[in-house]
């Protein structure tokens, strides 16, 4: 297994256990960055959409595309970007730095491993 599909294969397994936590428990991992706790449903509804993207994911990794792999990056610097913007404009806490890092993290992994694969 290359290491763009590798990237891409446990970036998919994140969100889809990020989204089942946010179905199942959003209080507990809310709790875990000291967010306040919600009954609402916007929390769940966030995390059925994070465990579809999840899917995306990891359906592509078994043949993934030049065009999807460049969108994920874009995508997964995005989120750090809007997180940063949120905390700035005081819609959130500087805890979604962490989510924002991961999805950074897993976008700066995935750019490395396919500028590695067009050198061989």
């Amino acid at each position: 297994m290359n290491k763009t599909v590798l990237s891409l294969k446990l970036f998919g397994l994140y969100m889809n256990l990020l989204g089942t936590a946010l179905v199942l428990v959003p209080n507990l991992l809310l709790s875990f960055f000291r967010i306040a706790p919600t009954h609402e449903v916007w929390v769940r509804v966030a995390g059925v959409l994070v465990f579809n993207l999840g899917i995306y994911y990891w359906f592509s990794s078994k043949n993934p595309t030049k065009s999807f792999i460049q969108a994920s990056i874009i995508a997964r610097f995005f989120v750090l970007a809007a997180f940063i913007a949120f905390i700035l404009i005081g819609f959130a806490t500087p805890v979604f730095l962490l989510f924002g890092a991961v999805d950074a993290a897993g976008a700066l992994w995935t750019w490395i491993a396919v500028r590695g694969e067009e050198k061989c």
